[in-house]
């Protein structure tokens, strides 16, 4: 059994909505369950406050379970000369990688370099940047850059072009399991003492006083979705956590709250790992429109992505555009020797950026728009935390604490408090982990391997590298409460192959109901599981591509 922490039996969630009702006034209330909200409640539980979240549908459900899953510190901002937020990003990407060690690893990134038009400087080039890189990085530096010629390049990513290459660089950053950190997120919080809950809406603040003067936020109504049973909420500080939703919620506070969130769309497809097979990404760093490509192996497949597209709207479940998939098989071809179409797809998502958008700015140049995050405290104490990344969520979190002290919303405790702090799970030593590059299975499950592996079914495998035991253990102590939970965040097959995810819904929902009781509704979990699934899929990407 890997060391780690000891073993932690999660309060039922019944015990999180009794204390819910039963407390007359929290420390804080979060809003929001993914990246940003949960960090936010790690955060303050560590440092002694009584917190509760609240998130309207399971824990990363939007955005923060549809990264390009690298810890990273920003190759592209230091063409922008962002170095501030380059440096940060990279200290937090070593803190992340030591915390959550099951969870995150380093990872090896090449990037090629073709004589094409005469562009012999590109290596020079890419070294000098990423020297710089390494420089910023100071003690937090993964691995050396380092020039490497065209046939090691070539041997260790043998699905290269060859034709014009002319070597390349390669350099060190890191990689996770998003959804399954914020998982992880969402039970560190609990074991220090939050009352941390899903499927639970906000659906108003409250507010005391009625001049404006006055007026301030003390607490909100949280609607129970299981029961639709609506439970009031007393806190001294509410901290809108909700991403790219953040000015729908500031809008039940001010229906004439200036927007402040632009959002973009980025699209991966998810390919078979033969098309690029290889133990180290790619990065582009020149495409067609000046975008960045990635090739990362993940979990036994490779992503491939991103797109940066504006959207007026804001859907729960976004899908990628006709062009956002052409443009990235399209450029994917330009580098692969065996390239990958819609029938090779194995599932498409699409997340949206809450890009932070200045007044007075162009929404539709999201290439402009700052990838910094915005805290905003409203005059009767709203706070407000939106933009950002998932690589810096640790301080942007103590970023929304000090503004709540600054505005005496709460009494000023010392940060640093989760700089080393172990999620649960995470093994006391990194080194000699298994890759997140080999495909799912329970090495995920870190220091609670063997908890997993006691439970009943564990040798009955519903897909490869997902087993009964592990259904059961994402209900009993994960607060997986449908079967999209479990196949789309507590494991990731929805993520890495979405029509073979179909064939273990039923399976899936029978188990769950075996745990959750006779008013587990199997037969409506399994149909609305295989419609969100069927939208993943390459029968549906088809059709809504070549209509």
């Amino acid at each position: 059994m890997l060391s780690g922490q000891p073993p932690f039996d999660q309060p039922p969630r019944q015990d999180l909505l009794d204390r819910l009702r039963g407390e007359p006034l929290f420390d804080v209330i979060v809003i929001g369950g993914g990246a940003t909200g949960l960090g936010v409640a790690v955060d303050a539980a560590a440092r002694g406050f009584s917190v509760v979240l609240c998130e309207a549908e399971d824990f990363a459900k939007g955005t923060s379970s549809r990264a390009t899953k690298l810890l990273h510190g920003g190759v592209r901002y230091l063409a922008q000369g962002d170095f501030a937020l380059v440096r940060e990003a990279l200290r937090e990407r070593r803190l992340l990688l030591a915390n959550a060690a099951h969870l995150a690893q380093p990872l090896a990134f090449v990037v090629p370099a073709y004589g094409l038009r005469g562009r012999l400087w590109d290596i020079p080039l890419y070294r000098c940047g990423l020297s710089l890189y390494d420089l910023l990085a100071g003690s937090s530096r993964l691995g050396a850059t380092r020039c490497v010629p065209r046939r090691a390049l070539l041997t260790d990513s043998p699905s290269l072009r060859a034709d014009r290459l002319i070597g390349g660089v390669r350099y060190w950053d890191g990689q996770f399991d998003d959804a399954r950190v914020a998982v992880a997120l969402a039970r560190t919080a609990i074991r220090g003492g939050a009352c941390v809950l899903n499927y639970c809406r906000v659906s108003e603040l409250i507010t005391t006083g009625t001049a404006a003067s006055v007026r301030r936020v003390a607490g909100v109504v949280v609607e129970d979705r299981e029961t639709g049973r609506l439970i009031p909420v007393r806190a001294r500080c509410v901290i809108n956590a909700t991403g790219v939703w953040v000015d729908a919620i500031r809008k039940l506070n001010d229906p004439r709250a200036e927007e402040t969130v632009s959002p973009s769309q980025g699209v991966h497809i998810v390919v078979d790992r033969e098309f690029f097979p290889s133990d180290q990404a790619l990065l582009v760093p020149n495409t067609a429109d000046g975008r960045v490509l990635f090739a990362v192996p993940w979990l036994g497949k490779v992503i491939l992505g991103t797109t940066d597209t504006p959207r007026l709207d804001l859907p729960l479940e976004p899908r990628p555009f006709a062009e956002e998939i052409d443009f990235i098989l399209t450029e994917a071809s330009r580098y692969l020797t065996r390239v990958p179409d819609y029938s090779d797809i194995r599932s498409a998502w699409a997340g949206l950026r809450p890009l932070v958008r200045p007044p007075g700015q162009d929404a539709s140049e999201t290439k402009r728009l700052s990838r910094e995050h915005l805290i905003l405290v409203s005059s009767d104490g709203l706070v407000t935390i939106t933009g950002g990344k998932w690589t810096t969520y640790r301080a942007m979190a103590e970023d929304v604490l000090a503004a709540c002290f600054s505005h005496g919303l709460l009494p000023a405790r010392p940060a640093g408090v989760t700089r080393s702090l172990r999620l649960v799970g995470a093994p006391v030593a990194g080194p000699g982990l298994p890759s997140l590059m080999m495909p799912p299975g329970i090495h995920l499950y870190g220091s609670e391997a063997d908890i997993v592996a006691g439970l009943p079914g564990t040798d009955r495998h519903l897909l490869p590298g997902l087993t009964e035991a592990m259904i059961r253990f994402a209900v009993r102590q994960e607060y997986a409460r449908t079967v999209e939970d479990v196949l789309a965040r507590r494991s990731r097959w929805l993520f890495l192959d979405a029509q073979a995810s179909i064939t273990a819904a039923a399976d899936v929902a029978q188990i769950m109901a075996e745990e959750l009781g006779p008013q587990f509704p199997t037969l409506e979990m399994v149909e609305a599981y295989r419609q969100l699934a069927d939208g993943y899929s390459v029968s549906a990407i088809n059709s809504d591509t070549h209509r």
